[in-house]
């Protein structure tokens, strides 16, 4: 934990402190943002408030009061409930208004870790609850230089997997042989072994009206054939097999034979146009220091689509966060699911996804955009058509 950097920037938000409570390790942010290990089971509630200046203090129930021991600041022992809300008004002394890991509306379901009722508890002692998703953002979503490089190496190998997966449908479907979804999933979950990745769940493989469903998961049995005259769609995702590695995320799409059929390809030819929208947006705001919030690269890439008269076709939102999990806590591209008005800030990196998903057929691409200090770049290749087998 860099007490120094975390009072910084609690000073910008202009608040008192910042909040972190936790019952039963229910909030994993909590932990990462304190670098705090704990020491046994957490089976009670503690609190631990780090001010906006001075030093931090926390509030631990008898039964486990060792918890916060490698935390900087004073503690206050409790064991009944009215010693709990004595030991908060206390730890709460001078404060006003405190973040936590809440979000209005849940509005950002990423950070809201805190349960209604605690939230409810510490405004009933006069204290006002802000969302820490713009502090959670700083101190969770920002990449490191080594993360950084090692998300381009685990770009490296995914794209390199992401064209042999492709490869080994083409000779399949070529040769006749039978080839199906879980076929080629699980050949690259082994090229993933193979080549020192991990990830969190298998990719997806979808042919045909199966790349029309968003998280497709070909099943062991029953998984639809690949065959000529089929779509494809990949997306993949992972990381290196490294402490603190950042995960790489992209979607292809390709076609099994020589002639791309037009509806297939307008509508990819949509998607693409979108994407590339969305990323001029980002680049261009990033170069000039505008502040540019998630919500306005989503309208920026569903406002493309509708232009094509395509609107009825998107089920989600543009992009994710991308970070040490494939969908990270940092600012999602995105004004459908929620209106996301946190700014899209240096050093994040996020996924621009838009998809079209059709009666017969889906179609997708994704890439991930990194923001600098003074610009913004996609970290692996770009797909401009169909990959045709």
């Amino acid at each position: 934990m860099n007490l120094e950097s975390l009072q910084c920037e609690i000073q910008k938000a202009g608040l008192d402190g910042w909040l972190f409570f936790d019952h039963h390790e229910r909030d994993p942010l909590a932990y990462r943002v304190l670098g705090l290990r704990p020491p046994g089971h957490v089976s009670r509630r503690w609190y631990y408030l780090i001010p906006a200046r001075g030093e931090p203090r926390g509030l631990v129930h008898q039964v486990e009061p060792h918890i916060l021991d490698a935390l900087p600041g004073s503690r206050m022992p409790y064991a009944r409930w009215q010693e709990q809300e004595a030991g908060l008004r206390k730890l709460l002394q001078g404060a006003k208004t405190v973040a936590m890991q809440y979000s209005p509306r849940c509005a950002v379901p990423y950070v809201a870790n805190v349960d209604a009722g605690t939230v409810e508890l510490i405004r009933s002692l006069g204290v006002e609850v802000v969302s820490s998703a713009e502090l959670i953002q700083i101190f969770e979503a920002t990449w490191t230089p080594a993360q950084f490089e090692m998300h381009l190496e685990a770009g490296r190998r995914v794209d390199r997997i992401r064209h042999e997966a492709f490869q080994h449908i083409k000779q399949a479907t070529r040769a006749g042989q039978p080839l199906d979804e879980y076929g080629v999933q699980q050949f690259v979950m082994q090229r993933f072994q193979d080549c020192g990745l991990v990830t969190n769940w298998a990719p997806i493989v979808g042919a045909n009206v199966n790349a029309a469903d968003s998280h497709y998961s070909p099943p062991v049995s029953g998984s639809a054939p690949i065959r000529r005259g089929d779509l494809v769609l990949l997306d993949l995702w992972a990381k290196l097999k490294e402490p603190n590695a950042v995960y790489y995320d992209i979607t292809w799409m390709a076609y099994c034979g020589e002639e791309v059929p037009a509806p297939m390809r307008e509508a990819f030819a949509v998607v693409v146009g979108a994407r590339d929208a969305g990323i001029r947006l980002v680049q261009e705001a990033a170069a000039a220091g505008r502040t540019l919030r998630g919500f306005e690269v989503d309208d920026a890439v569903s406002g493309y689509i509708a232009s094509r008269g395509m609107a009825q076709c998107i089920r989600h939102r543009t992009g994710h966060s991308i970070g040490r999990e494939v969908h990270g806590v940092g600012a999602n591209m995105d004004n459908m699911e929620t209106h996301d008005e946190r700014p899209v800030i240096p050093w994040t990196c996020f996924s621009v996804e838009p998809a079209l998903y059709l009666p017969t057929f889906g179609v997708r691409t994704e890439v991930n955009v990194f923001v600098e200090d003074n610009g913004a770049r996609v970290t692996g290749e770009m797909q401009t058509e169909f990959v045709r087998l």
